[in-house]
């Protein structure tokens, strides 16, 4: 009786050990299952706040486009105004200068004393 009681525990231990890896492979499976659905409900959620981001970014940004564009204009238009200013007066400027330069006409300030001549 010793035997046949030795090989039901055994036939029960056994019988445990099956049970326990299929508890742990139903275990695994789910864990990958919440992983795997976890990881989509991230992405899914991801989409949609980046959408929300490209949609409030369009929508804040068309503001500023505009206001780049009026700038650009603004300034295109100062540098033609600087440009025709430049052929306009540009050679009396050049010419002055050369005046200036060539023609020079020493004074003494009225700060500096003149030494009388003896």
């Amino acid at each position: 009786m010793s035997a046949q009681n030795s090989k039901g525990i055994q036939t029960l231990l056994d019988a445990e050990r099956e049970a326990q890896k299929i508890v742990q492979k139903d275990r695994s499976k789910r864990v990958k299952d919440a992983r795997s659905e976890a990881q989509k409900e991230i992405e899914d959620y991801r989409k949609q706040k980046d959408e929300e981001f490209q949609k409030f970014e369009k929508e804040h940004t068309s503001g500023n486009k505009k206001a780049e564009q009026d700038a650009s204009n603004d300034a295109d238009e100062q540098v033609q105004a600087i440009k025709s200013a430049g052929e306009k007066h540009g050679q009396k400027v050049v010419d002055d200068l050369l005046r200036c330069v060539t023609d020079v006409r020493p004074e003494v300030p009225d700060r500096v004393a003149v030494p009388e001549k003896a």
